[in-house]
């Protein structure tokens, strides 16, 4: 038996959204309807799949959501093309990058991931709720980059670890490029040569609750790397 569909009350996302602190300018109804569509699918998706730790979409959205709203706002502060190519490698289940899409649309986005069930879901979503620019392709990294052209950002959420994720685009990111990484802790004490920390922003999240419970407020941070890199991190206490 196929696992029951989900509704997403508009509504309540829209207030759950103000209360992240993101309202109608920065998530508009558009949007809040791609998002609505998008959480409807992974969390139905999820009872097969196990494509996220949360088991409701109000959870789901107070603690992975809100990382792609406070992505978009970072990457608004970047100094990046108007439309950019960006790379979004390993990107699992769309997060950051599916609810990243429906509020920061600009340029060519690309879901890199080489598991099949995960692209398939990807390309499902996208499917249903298209969103421009955006594409999912199914491979290695090394496989992909070749195939584009070089990348002005680079988005990365627990793909490998920073210096293994640099040294793997290196020569591949366009001069003046940034690699963007959301991660719960800060800058490595080094950087291989050639890549600096450009910038860092921090934002108040929600711990998983456990067992459906009240979440636990923690901090997290955007950071970026200039020159040719970027970072963003996401920091939970």
């Amino acid at each position: 038996m196929p696992p029951a569909a989900v509704h997403v009350s508009l509504k309540e996302l829209s207030r759950l959204c103000a209360e992240a602190g993101f309202g109608p300018d920065s998530v508009p109804e558009a949007a809040q309807k791609s998002l609505a569509g998008y959480l409807e699918l992974l969390m139905k998706w999820n009872r097969v799949m196990n494509l996220v730790g949360t088991h409701t979409w109000q959870a789901t959205f107070r603690t992975l959501i809100v990382d792609s709203l406070h992505l978009a706002r970072f990457l608004r502060t970047l100094p990046l093309p108007e439309a950019p190519e960006t790379w979004d490698l390993g990107a699992g289940a769309g997060l950051p990058g599916i609810p990243l899409r429906a509020v920061w649309q600009a340029g060519a986005y690309h879901l890199v991931d080489a598991r099949e069930k995960r692209t398939l879901f990807l390309s499902n979503v996208l499917a249903r709720h298209p969103l421009p620019g955006t594409v999912v392709f199914r491979g290695r990294v090394e496989e992909f980059m070749p195939t584009r052209p070089k990348a002005d950002c680079v988005v990365s959420r627990a793909f490998l670890p920073w210096p293994e994720v640099l040294e793997l685009v290196r020569g591949h990111v366009a001069p003046g490029g940034m690699v963007v990484f959301l991660a719960n802790e800060g800058a490595p004490a080094s950087l291989p040569p050639g890549w600096r920390v450009a910038a860092r922003a921090e934002y108040g999240v929600q711990a998983p609750p456990p067992h459906g419970a009240g979440g636990i407020t923690g901090r997290s941070g955007l950071n970026g790397h200039g020159g040719r890199a970027g970072r963003v991190g996401r920091d939970v206490t």
